[in-house]
């Protein structure tokens, strides 16, 4: 074969001179690892591709040559190309074959090695499966043996277990009946004997087997006692037996004498250990004494001797919280010094705790014993002197804190107790309701709190206005000197004492009456009084302005009937300073009035409401109470505001009856061109109204400011229509009537009433009635229906109404 290979590539350098590498050899060990066909092929064509591995097929003059070999014609000789385009394809031929040829050997070589290997693979597979056979044949042998011996473990184990359960009963019954002849012994002794331990066994005079005597005398005095219970029921079953056997009475009062005796001398031996700090003996004491009524004796033995029940320490609790017995307790600071003591009392039980869970058996029960005697013996003691319940006839008076006092005193002791109780649940306290001990303490005051409460407020109210007496907020007593107006009026900040009262007050309810139904009816009892309360403050307030306005009119009306007196000039001024005065007062307190029910209103919005929603019409009721509790104010207010109408309407008048002349109306110089200011009538009369009403624009608002302006508007209209019906009017006049009305009507349009304007407007086409020419006052008239039933009075004020037979003229207008 490799002459073969030789032979052809010699033929192959024949043709391709350039040709001298020798073939390549393949091999198996070629394909294995990291085999890359693109590096085998590299390596056959090796060498015969030399300008295609050197050049750049991108370059230029690799496609111009192309290009120009391409570029000659068809039909021209062809011999200018000196060689062929690819001149190394036949060697290249060659490799390419003898490759084959050499993967066609390869392959029937790997062919060859294959069919050996799947001959081997096959005998040694039927050889595994043979041994497999045979080793699950012998597993199965093996399985079968450990099933029986397991069955025969089983059966040993069961039968061993039998044994012992025989073995263990029989020990028992064995121990049992040692025990129960023990204990008839024991028995015997205690039914014979009349209680001297001497005649006993020496068990029950042996200190050092004192529990052991405890348990057994215990378990001999529940026997005989049974006994006892069942002998006597069958002799009085069995009438006449009167020779019947006694039974056990003799063994169970030696037993009872016994078992109090040595109780006794465990409860001292206890005490010494206790006195002496010494732990382990307290434990064993407490533990054999345990089996005597459960230990309640030792538990109670140790929680009474506890230092924090001395008398002493518990009479010094009440000077510690109160501090100086003759001064007014300050609710604050008892409260600190309340927290205080409560804190010492339980650092006190926590340290105990510590050493009863050291000694006692059942430390549960003692710490409830411990906490009990704290809530049911401390604890009142040192309220009973805190909360002293006064009279509701004669309650202290309020320089001694007066109910009040008692109300907060009661409020930070409840408040401090329950979180006292809640430390004392942390601490542990077994199963004890501490919580139900804390409630049962201040039951008592809980139960008439609302009625303190509510007399509380009542004198806090009192006490209130007793103390603005002396600064003139309430009216002086009769015969006393006149008191100012400015001292009459409603204050904003004595409204908000009240609910700051009523607040407080609430915030007791929620602590006393935390359940929603009782929350509810308390907290609209306790603002039902807040109600009260500003509803006769308000009310007296504004009656008392309203005095003030009627002693304005008693002093105006003094003057008018007697105006032509001396001094009627100074009396009239003064009068009306007074009015204008008492003017001014009502309209600050009524302002006060409005803040102080807004104020009210807030707080039932923010504070009161969210206590009553949760129950079915409280809210409803409260909102109702309150529109009742206002109304006796609204209704003061709405007299009040007529009397302010009638004051200024009243100076009005006075006015105009003192700077109105005749000569204003009818100048002695008719003429078109008379004077164009307003009367000095109406000058003043505007400005007295723009300087008094501006309190009014202050303290009034929507639509009771709308109410008021209307009515004063309408008042002052017809005023002013009754005042002009008293003058007689020329054309000139006319003119300065109609300026009038005009400055009239300027300043009426503040007040934003239309129909007062409508009427001033109308006032001022009724003044051309005066300045027309008689000729032209039918068409005036009959062209502004509104004026014509007016027009009729006003048209005799003209001057020339007789002259000019103007009632003739006109009567076919009037018809």
């Amino acid at each position: 074969m490799k002459e073969t290979r030789d032979d052809i590539t010699g033929s192959k350098v024949s043709r391709a001179p350039s040709f001298s590498s020798e073939l390549l050899v393949l091999d198996i060990e070629n394909f294995k690892g990291d085999f890359s066909f693109d590096a085998l092929f590299a390596k056959s064509v090796n060498g015969l591709l030399p300008s295609f591995q050197d050049e750049d097929p991108d370059s230029p003059e690799g496609v111009t040559n192309i290009s120009a070999a391409d570029a000659v014609p068809s039909g021209r000789s062809t011999h200018v190309l000196s060689s062929p385009l690819f001149p190394k394809v036949d060697t290249l031929l060659v490799i390419f074959k003898d490759s084959c040829t050499q993967l066609a050997e390869l392959r029937k070589q790997i062919d060859g090695r294959l069919q050996k290997l799947k001959k081997d693979v096959a005998a040694q597979d039927s050889k595994h499966r043979k041994t497999l056979s045979e080793l699950e044949k012998g597993v199965d042998i093996i399985f079968t043996s450990f099933s029986r011996l397991d069955s025969r473990i089983s059966s040993v184990g069961q039968t061993a277990a039998k044994i012992g359960d025989h073995l263990q009963h029989a020990d028992s019954q064995r121990e049992a009946a040692s025990q129960t002849m023990d204990l008839i012994k024991y028995l015997i002794e205690f039914n014979s004997s009349s209680g001297d331990e001497m005649k006993l066994s020496p068990l029950f005079s042996d200190d050092k087997r004192v529990g052991e005597a405890a348990s057994i005398a215990q378990k001999l005095r529940s026997f005989a006692e049974e006994d006892v219970g069942r002998h006597g029921v069958t002799m009085q079953s069995v009438p006449g037996n009167a020779t019947a056997s006694k039974g056990l009475e003799v063994a169970v009062t030696n037993l009872q004498e016994y078992c109090n005796e040595l109780e006794n001398r465990l409860l001292s031996r206890f005490d010494n250990a206790t006195q002496r700090r010494e732990l382990t003996n307290m434990a064993e004491c407490a533990k054999i004494l345990s089996q005597f009524n459960r230990g309640t004796s030792a538990m109670q033995r140790y929680v009474a001797l506890r230092p924090m029940f001395d008398v002493e320490v518990m009479n010094e609790d009440s000077g510690l919280v109160l501090g100086n017995q003759d001064s007014v307790p300050n609710p604050t600071d008892v409260g600190l010094e309340l927290a205080k003591l409560y804190r010492q009392i339980t650092d006190t039980v926590r340290k105990e705790s510590a050493t009863i869970r050291a000694v006692f058996p059942s430390p549960n029960d003692v710490m409830s014993i411990l906490v009990q005697r704290i809530m049911e013996d401390r604890v009142p003691k040192l309220l009973e002197k805190l909360l002293v319940k006064p009279p509701l006839i004669n309650p202290p008076p309020m320089k001694l804190g007066g109910l009040l006092l008692y109300l907060r005193m009661v409020a930070v002791g409840y408040e401090k107790t329950q979180e006292f109780a809640k430390d004392l649940r942390a601490v542990g306290c077994g199963d004890l309701d501490v919580e139900g001990l804390t409630e049962a303490l201040f039951l008592e005051h809980k139960d008439v709190y609302l009625e303190y409460e509510r007399a509380s407020m009542r004198q806090l109210y009192k006490a209130k206005m007793e103390e603005l007496l002396p600064e003139g907020h309430l009216s002086a007593p009769r015969g006393a000197p006149p008191i100012s107006s400015a001292h009459l009026q409603i204050s904003v900040t004595v409204v908000e004492e009240f609910v700051s009262w009523n607040e407080e007050a609430i915030s007791r309810c929620n602590l006393f009456s935390p359940q929603p139904s009782s929350l509810a009816a308390n907290a609209k009892a306790v603002f039902s009084c807040l109600l009260d309360h500003i509803r006769q403050y308000t009310t007296e307030r504004l009656e008392k302005a309203r005095d003030i306005l009627r002693e304005a009119a008693t002093q105006r009306e003094r003057f008018t009937l007697g105006r032509k007196s001396a001094g009627a000039a100074a009396a009239a001024e003064a009068a009306a300073a007074a009015g204008e005065s008492s003017f001014k007062s009502f309209m600050v307190s009524l302002q006060a009035c409005g803040s102080s029910v807004a104020i009210v209103q807030q707080y039932f919005a923010n504070s009161i409401s969210r206590f009553l929603l949760p129950v079915d019409g409280a809210y409803a009721a409260s909102c109702e109470d309150m529109t009742a509790a206002m109304s006796s104010a609204e209704g003061a207010a709405c007299k009040g505001l007529q009397q302010c109408i009638d004051t200024l309407i009243a100076e009005v008048e006075r006015l105009l009856t003192l700077e109105q002349k005749p000569a204003d109306y009818k100048s002695p110089d008719d003429g078109l061109m008379g004077d164009n200011r307003p009367t000095a009538a109406c000058t003043r009369v505007v400005a007295y109204l723009s300087r008094v009403l501006e309190s009014a624009f202050t303290a009034l608002e929507g639509l009771n400011k709308q109410s008021f302006l209307t009515e004063l508007g309408n008042r002052l209209h017809k005023a002013l229509t009754t005042h002009w019906l008293k003058f007689s009017f020329n054309a000139s006049g006319g003119l300065r009537l109609k300026r009038d009305i005009t400055e009239y009507g300027d300043f009426i349009r503040n007040f934003n009433t239309p129909t007062v304007d409508e009427k001033f407007e109308l006032l001022s086409i009724m003044a051309n009635i005066f300045i027309v020419a008689p000729e032209s006052l039918p068409s005036l008239i009959e062209g502004t229906p509104s004026i014509k039933k007016e027009a009729q009075r006003f048209v005799q004020l003209r001057d020339d109404y007789r002259s000019a037979r103007l009632a003739s003229k006109l009567s076919s207008v009037w018809n």
